[in-house]
């Protein structure tokens, strides 16, 4: 037989291979268990959206953030987050375990020398030498183990990918609730400093009338109770303010310096920042198709379902071919002459017949796996339901709130300056205005905190519509049209 032959027929079996079967079980995407509309609160906020229609996942956070300094933060750490480097690491692993898996489907051809010496008859030693092209172990996969592996570590490539963009939409979120975090420490330590100004000023003055002999020692310590108070808040704020600062200098993978500076501008607050977009709901069915975090938990349970098809190939014969064709010869000088080609075909068929159940029990750890992945997919689906009704509630009642507080605040403003008008004609006493100027401060921190919740909340429902990773320009999948799925 010559070269030509040998080969047409390598290509042949190729051909059988590709023909083989599988025993995949059919898939069928688990039933979501979540309800088929928000709870009341959560369905109200859904309804009373003034957004575009643009589903959040459509739009990009260049597109949803409008402030400029947000933005250079976010595109830093998007660039140096060492979170998100592994994230995008994973994917090369895994895309390279696919490419080993895909070419277990192929025989692996390489040039081979071998040689062997061994008794032979009338007590001579036997010597053949070989050299040439040799395929070795090819299994035939007729009943489709190694395309089940190929596709059980198609999904798992797929899987890290949608892990990267859920990685990407945390890290956008956390960077934008972290700025806002700082920028509420700067407004709080504001109003800290102004309160603390104030209360000197009455300390002074209660100081004065204790000296003079119109009040008693008890209105000063009272005065300077609320003094060393004030210093007591501006202290924490300062502590609170640092750890942010570290936290986004973690988020940007560098300092925090320079243009990535954070400060809160002369005069400016939280009620002062640009306004974000705008983002439907939908309905929860959506969350299936937007949560890369939920697709992610399906292209597991894809991959489980695939391993459960290698787990019953198992049972099967297995067909390997080892082949080679070249030189031969029984004296090594004479390998390379004319004349001395030959070639060898050794086909073997392994039938399990006792394996102590390892088998068995390999196909129901593969169940076992399956169910593992179900559940997790499932519990996948009920976080996102819960992470978005959280999210409209927060944006139902979150602005009423902050209209409250800011009465509130408004009120206790007026008090404290009738308060204070009135101890300085000596008609109330100091205990009056140390309890509005006590009440103002509580009110204006009340303020800032319940708008810093309700930008926050804004963030977090972009975040949990699955907003956040779409990149402008960005083409489709990572996957190259050699790793996308087949039909």
């Amino acid at each position: 037989m010559n070269q030509t032959r040998l080969f047409q027929r390598l290509a042949v079996s190729a051909a059988v291979l590709l023909a083989g079967c599988s025993m995949i079980p059919t898939y069928e995407r688990p039933a979501a268990p979540i309800a088929t509309d928000w709870p009341a609160l959560s369905a109200a906020a859904a309804a009373g959206t003034t957004g575009s229609g643009v589903a959040a996942a459509d739009i990009e956070w260049q597109g949803f953030f409008s402030d400029p300094r947000l933005r250079q933060l976010i595109d830093a750490a998007l660039r140096n987050n060492r979170d998100l480097r592994v994230a995008v690491l994973n994917i090369e692993q895994a895309r390279a375990q696919y490419q080993i898996r895909r070419a277990d489907q192929l025989p692996t051809v390489g040039a081979a020398v071998t040689g062997s010496r061994q008794p032979g008859a009338n007590e001579g030693i036997t010597s053949v030498y070989t050299a040439g092209l040799a395929m070795t172990s090819y299994e035939f996969d007729f009943f489709g183990r190694v395309a089940s592996l190929k596709e059980a570590a198609l999904s798992q490539y797929l899987a890290t990918e949608e892990g990267r963009k859920s990685a990407q939409i945390s890290l956008v979120a956390a960077v934008a609730n972290t700025y806002l975090s700082l920028l509420a420490d700067e407004e709080l330590i504001g109003i800290t400093r102004q309160t603390l100004a104030t209360r000197e000023d009455s300390f002074r003055l209660s100081k004065l009338r204790f000296d003079n002999g119109v009040s008693s020692e008890l209105d000063v310590r009272q005065a300077e109770s609320l003094i060393e108070a004030a210093r007591v808040s501006l202290a924490q704020l300062a502590r609170q303010r640092a750890l942010d600062q570290n936290a986004l200098v973690l988020l940007l993978g560098q300092p925090a310096t320079g243009e990535l500076a954070v400060a809160l501008p002369a005069g400016k607050g939280l009620a002062d920042m640009p306004v974000m977009a705008d983002v439907p709901a939908g309905l929860p069915s959506d969350l299936l198709t937007r949560r890369p975090d939920v697709r992610q938990a399906e292209q597991l349970l894809l991959a489980s379902n695939a391993n459960i098809g290698a787990a019953r190939a198992a049972f099967f014969p297995k067909i390997s071919l080892t082949a080679s064709a070249g030189s031969a010869s029984s004296h090594l000088g004479n390998l390379f002459q004319s004349g001395s080609f030959g070639w060898t075909l050794a086909p073997q068929l392994f039938l399990p017949i006792f394996d102590a159940g390892r088998n068995r029990a390999g196909l129901a750890s593969a169940k076992v796996g399956r169910d593992i992945a179900v559940a997790q997919y499932e519990k996948s689906i009920q976080t996102a339901f819960r992470e978005v009704a959280d999210a409209l509630a927060g944006r139902a009642t979150l602005g009423e709130q902050l209209r409250a507080q800011q009465a509130q605040a408004s009120a206790e403003g007026v008090r404290y300056r009738l308060s204070n008008l009135r101890y300085q004609s000596g008609i109330a006493s100091q205990l009056d205005l140390l309890d509005a100027q006590r009440s103002l401060f509580t009110a204006q921190q009340a303020v800032v905190q319940t708008r810093l919740a309700q930008l926050q909340s804004q963030v977090t429902l972009y975040k949990v519509l699955g907003g956040g990773w779409k990149e402008p320009g960005e083409a489709a999948p990572v996957a190259n049209a050699a790793l996308a799925p087949k039909p």
